[in-house]
């Protein structure tokens, strides 16, 4: 059975906790080695593999009544990141999973078209109807918006492309040229 554990660290030592109460009657042991701490007892086991080396001559633990502490004496004063060597395995890599993109690309265009509302919505609609269009509807759109200043788009290019898109101001409106 393995035991809670925690630690901290100065730049000359290291702090390991052991949560283990009345570690004395349970007959604890521990043994120190320059990358390897081990502690035991009745029906627990703790086995550190350190990522640094340490002094074992000037490393110690004492028991507490709800814990063991282990002070381990850093050979060098380099910071810790890791209290134990992490393992290297050497595993084939991960497929990765073959995603459909086209379907992300679908399932996002339906939920931005539920969310949008108002001109938003009516851009979206505008901005699918190009996309989706052929060449010749494109060019129609874009002659007919530019010509009547924003007033009319037409998807027609029989009827764009034969002469100049007049402009044709909403009801209640009229349009007044810029004067230059």
């Amino acid at each position: 059975m393995s035991v809670r554990h925690d630690w901290y660290q100065s730049e000359t030592k290291v702090v390991i906790t052991v949560l283990l109460k009345n570690a004395a009657d349970k007959n604890y042991a521990v043994e120190i080695s320059p990358s390897r701490v081990h502690m035991t007892a009745d029906g627990y086991e703790l086995d550190l593999k350190l990522q640094h080396p340490i002094v074992p001559e000037r490393s110690s633990h004492k028991a507490f009544p709800s814990k063991v502490e282990i002070t381990l004496a850093k050979e060098t004063g380099v910071r810790w990141d890791n209290l134990e060597e992490k393992a290297v395995v050497a595993a084939a890599p991960a497929k990765p999973k073959a995603k459909n993109w086209d379907q992300l690309v679908s399932e996002e265009e339906k939920i931005d078209e539920k969310e949008a509302k108002g001109e938003t919505a009516l851009n979206n609609l505008f901005k699918k109807i190009y996309s989706t269009s052929s060449p010749e509807v494109q060019k129609a759109m874009n002659k007919s918006f530019s010509e009547s200043g924003g007033t009319v788009l037409s998807t027609n290019w029989d009827e764009v492309g034969k002469e100049k898109v007049t402009v044709k101001p909403p009801d209640g409106t009229e349009f007044r040229e810029w004067e230059k």
